[in-house]
């Protein structure tokens, strides 16, 4: 791939050439530090694919399960689209604190699915690509609680512990096959490079850059 040049356009059309990975989808995993650009670059990611749908982590878990969804999104997303039909899932609303609305994910060619542990183990074997927004962790959190706000504060001071927790166990970056940086000069404002798991001259970066 070309490290510097290749545009969303461009990157779409090799995601939809890829073999599926869940039934007839083609799963791409969307993973990186919260606050490091993930809802973002999957907008425009499924814009490019004309439209793709997108499943948002954060719908998924909870205040009480930050990252102990995975039984939950296999019965009501993963199996489904292993059976090439629609998936529909209960959506956690973070004001309330609890689980409402029902959500419809079609069984398309290529699926998003994004959050904060979209590339880990359990998950893998149902990717068809892991992309990691490489921001560090640092720089990521300090974007996440700017854009949220004071409000949102006390739940940053519990997040951040328990990504850390979570990545020390079971880390997305070494098996992602891209990395996706924001860049002022590359085509539709991403350098979209080879990641940790195809490039061995990267192999050598630790998987998460946390500042103590």
């Amino acid at each position: 791939m070309d490290a510097l040049h290749t545009s969303l356009d461009r990157y779409a059309g090799r995601l939809r050439g890829l073999p599926p990975s869940c039934g007839p989808v083609r799963l791409i995993g969307i993973d990186g530090h919260a606050g490091s650009g993930k809802s973002t670059f999957t907008t425009r990611l499924a814009a490019a694919l004309g439209g793709a749908p997108v499943l948002r982590l954060d719908d998924i878990a909870s205040h009480d399960a930050l990252f102990g969804w995975t039984a939950r999104l296999r019965t009501q997303v993963l199996d489904p689209l292993a059976r090439g039909t629609t998936a529909h899932y209960e959506t956690y609303d973070w004001h309330a604190r609890r689980f409402g609305a029902v959500r419809a994910l079609p069984a398309a060619d290529v699926v998003l699915i994004e959050g904060v542990g979209a590339g880990r183990r359990a998950l893998r074997p149902f990717l068809a690509r892991l992309v990691w927004l490489d921001l560090p962790s640092e720089a990521s959190w300090a974007r996440g609680r700017a854009r949220d706000g004071e409000a949102q504060r006390a739940f940053w001071d519990g997040w951040i512990p328990a990504e850390i927790a979570h990545f020390a166990t079971d880390p997305s970056w070494p098996f992602a096959d891209e990395s996706v940086r924001v860049s002022r000069v590359c085509p539709q404002g991403y350098e979209i490079r080879e990641g940790a798991r195809r490039a061995s001259w990267d192999l050598a970066r630790p998987p998460f850059r946390h500042s103590p």
